[in-house]
């Protein structure tokens, strides 16, 4: 009720993205106090088994909220069971001019343009290592520089996971964000099957060296057709990807009956639910259980993360309900599933 209260009355006239900043510290705020520890205990542990990795509970943050992994410690006290950070390129840059992200609370839908705003990998890293003793798994969402140019985008992607490789549970290589030029263009053809074979060799190299194995994740985007979606879950196979994220923002602005939508980027929140759950399912057949899948999308309630599940999910995560709604739905889906 406060949190609603806050966001809806005297946020409400802030610019989204200076409300995001504020919200995220008014998280940060009320999960350091004497209530915390009891808040958390009140969670039931249950525990998942993916990709190698003990998971206490089904539920993650989705990437797009703690970009630089300021964070870390509030979003596993408010009790995900993984918090993806980034997207993180290897070098610091300031993403597209503002105003670049859009809240529309009548249909709970969020557009973003941010074009991958952040510190860089070697802020996040240092953020990540000051960390200790949370219950979370940690991801890295990782993507290229928008000055990169395409042809040698894997470039950026190895450098990421070579740096954060001993210092992450698991990495997941974005290639699938509507805000960067072209970066779509990675997920099909020669390009993508390059990516993917010098990921995996990169991955068996660092496993050898390090003894340690870190699970490597690519995330699509839900404006593919049936064959993309085929030939995505192929390679997938072929190449031993070790999970799949379905899915990212969507380009698509068809189930927005009224046309007050204009802004351009990625769509998310209750408006991609339905999209991002078709692709889980055809994933899903195609995949045949061979590689698990990461549920995102339009998961603002029990119901829905339950659909993200029956269709395939091993896990799930959220972000834009966690904006809209605040803290007390994590807890809702973590009881309830």
């Amino acid at each position: 009720m406060l949190y609603k209260l806050i966001t809806k009355k005297i946020l409400s006239k802030l610019d989204p993205e200076k409300k995001q900043n504020l919200i995220l510290k008014y998280i940060k705020y009320i999960n350091y106090n004497p209530l915390k520890l009891l808040i958390k205990n009140k969670l039931p542990e249950k525990n998942i088994v993916c990709m190698g990795l003990n998971f206490r509970n089904i539920l993650g943050l989705a990437a797009g909220l703690d970009k630089n992994g300021d964070y870390i410690d509030v979003f596993s006290s408010i009790g995900f069971g993984f918090i993806e950070l980034g997207t993180v390129t290897p070098n610091a840059q300031q993403g597209a001019k503002k105003p670049r992200l859009f809240y529309f609370p009548e249909v709970c839908g969020i557009i973003n343009k941010m074009g991958f705003n952040n510190y860089g990998i070697d802020y996040l890293l240092k953020n990540i290592k000051k960390t200790k003793n949370i219950d979370s798994r940690i991801g890295i969402n990782i993507g290229k520089n928008q000055l990169t140019p395409l042809e040698k985008a894997k470039e950026d992607y190895l450098i990421c996971i070579k740096k954060s490789y001993l210092y992450v549970d698991y990495i997941t290589i974005n290639i699938s964000s509507p805000n960067t030029k072209h970066l779509r263009k990675l997920q099909f053809g020669l390009l993508f099957q390059d990516l993917l074979k010098e990921i995996k060799i990169l991955q068996n190299s660092l496993f050898a060296l390090h003894k340690k194995y870190v699970p490597i994740l690519i995330k699509i985007s839900p404006d593919i057709n049936d064959d993309e979606i085929m030939q995505i879950a192929d390679n997938l196979v072929l190449h031993n990807i070790d999970g799949v994220i379905a899915t990212n923002t969507t380009i698509c602005r068809n189930m927005l009956k009224e046309k007050k939508y204009p802004e351009s980027g990625g769509l998310s929140g209750i408006p991609l639910r339905n999209i991002s759950t078709n692709i889980i399912k055809k994933l899903n057949i195609e995949l045949q259980g061979k590689i698990p899948i990461i549920g995102a999308g339009g998961i603002s309630s029990v119901e829905s993360a339950k659909e993200k599940i029956q269709s395939g999910a091993s896990l799930i995560q959220i972000y834009s309900s966690l904006i809209f709604q605040g803290p007390s739905i994590v807890k809702k889906i973590i009881h309830e599933i």
